[in-house]
């Protein structure tokens, strides 16, 4: 096997390589390497290279294999990519801002501990925008992070880095956080998956551990891979009151999706919806059809005025303030977007209270649980429109959805919903490409803490419509 398909071998096939000694970790490490060095003039999505650490760890592992030493543990010799806000003891921690440029972590954050623990490799860490306040990844810290399938196209954000470092083949697995869509938003833009857990299944640290719309999750090139990093990492941690237990555990097969019960909605209430995404997100309803599925159209009182109000209010409590706090002293260092969250999250800390937002919050998933009550999941799509522009922070520019113009870029967003409504599992998996050869994706949304039906959904509709690297697909970059 060459070094281009070492690099975008699926990590569970890795790993049983691994095992029967077909394939050494030094190698799979190489590779990506090599790949990496290849990809990051064009794509520049690792904020820090850590190879020789990657190499060293990768030929540990190698002896283990080998029957030198303990046994090999469920990552054993896996290059992991770690998405930089999650902090790792004595390295820096910069929130991809020249305020925090200097900025060292005393602590490594739980699912960095647990990869370790499970003999990943973290060999990369991966690029996010300016304090992972914004839908595509750039920063005045590291630069502009570009799509791997289309350069002109972001890679989406905040964990935009992680997205397109896995479709550029620099990696297997990568790490993600989603506050509002940012572990999903990467992986419909950059054609891969991406799981936001429910609340509390995997742990973070204080204090956004206590924030709902929170979440740390896994993001992978397929299901099987998605699954056997999201294990890694749930479960419950001393540091993490509300981490749940006991550790759930995901299967690493699933049963057709013949009997279930699928709700679809393409425009969510009354989003804007680009043609090529809703087409592909229909045609993935086509095949879970064909397969024996009951997938019927259904209406969600949402609006998008109502999922606004409830975000900002959420936003202007918590995350707009820890923002705002940092950029007090030197607002010049912040980026234009930065900049435009924090003020939009003031105005609306002086518009709605929280209490409000609360009670919005109930509103919105009483709409959500009731469709849920009577179906096993719903499908929808993961963003409006293939990707945004990867050169543009949208202060200044309006986009334009299906002909409609509108007034914030956060319009093609649509996930904000599934981080108000918590405890609802998302998977989003690729649907297809738009036109101009970009991906999109598809967000598979279950139940509260229902976590097997969505990855049950997910691999049904992977192995239905196979995407990019399975099929010898790829990125030309």
């Amino acid at each position: 096997m060459d070094s281009l398909e070492l690099a975008y071998l699926p990590a569970t096939d890795a790993l049983r390589a691994f095992r029967s000694r077909n394939l050494s970790p030094v190698e799979l490490m190489e590779a990506v390497i090599d790949r990496a060095e290849r990809t990051e003039p064009d794509v520049n999505c690792l904020s820090e290279r850590l190879f020789e650490e990657g190499l060293a760890a990768a030929r540990e592992a190698e002896k283990r294999y080998a029957g030198h030493g303990p046994a090999p543990r469920a990552l054993e010799g896996l290059p992991v990519a770690a998405k930089d806000e999650h902090p790792i003891a004595g390295r820096l921690c910069t929130e991809g801002s020249l305020l925090l440029a200097d900025e060292v972590a005393e602590e490594t954050h739980p699912v960095i501990t647990r990869v370790q623990a499970a003999g990943g490799i973290i060999h990369a860490r991966t690029t996010t925008p300016e304090f992972c306040c914004a839908a595509f990844t750039q920063s005045k810290l590291w630069g502009v992070t570009r799509n791997p399938w289309s350069l002109g196209h972001s890679c989406g954000g905040s964990s935009g880095g992680s997205g397109a470092a896995l479709a550029a083949g620099n990696a297997p697995l990568a790490t993600g956080s989603d506050i509002g869509g940012s572990i999903r938003i990467p992986a419909s833009f950059n054609g891969v998956v991406g799981f936001k857990p429910p609340y509390g299944r995997v742990p973070s640290m204080p204090p956004f551990n206590l924030d709902t719309f929170c979440h740390d999750g896994p993001m992978a090139r397929t299901v099987a891979d998605t699954v056997l990093l999201q294990n890694t990492i749930a479960g419950p941690w001393p540091g993490d009151v509300v981490s749940m237990r006991p550790k759930l555990e995901l299967p690493s097969s699933f049963e057709g999706v013949a009997g279930l019960r699928i709700a679809l909605c393409v425009n969510l209430g009354d989003y804007d919806v680009d043609p090529d995404v809703e087409a592909n997100t229909r045609a993935v309803a086509d095949a879970l059809r064909e397969a024996g599925a009951v997938v019927e159209e259904v209406r969600l009182g949402w609006t998008r005025e109502l999922l606004d109000q409830a975000a900002w209010a959420h936003f202007g409590a918590i995350f707009g303030p820890s923002i705002g706090e940092a950029a007090a002293d030197s607002p010049e260092l912040l980026t234009g977007y930065a900049r435009a969250f924090a003020e939009r999250a003031a105005e609306a800390a002086g518009k709605i209270t929280f209490l409000e937002g609360l009670e919005l919050e109930g509103r919105l998933y009483a709409e959500l649980g009731a469709v849920l009550e009577r179906y096993d999941a719903l499908l929808c799509p993961t963003t409006a429109v293939p990707a945004l522009a990867a050169d543009d922070e949208y202060t200044q520019t309006r986009l334009t959805i299906a002909g409609v113009e509108q007034e914030h870029y956060m319009a093609m967003a649509m996930t904000i919903g599934f981080n108000i409504c918590s405890r609802c599992p998302v998977l989003s998996v690729p649907s297809g490409f738009a036109a101009n050869g970009v991906p999109t994706g598809v967000q598979i949304v279950g139940r509260t803490y229902d976590d097997e039906t969505v990855f049950r959904v997910g691999a049904a509709v992977e192995q239905l419509r196979p995407w990019a690297y399975v099929s010898g697909r790829r990125p030309l970059v």
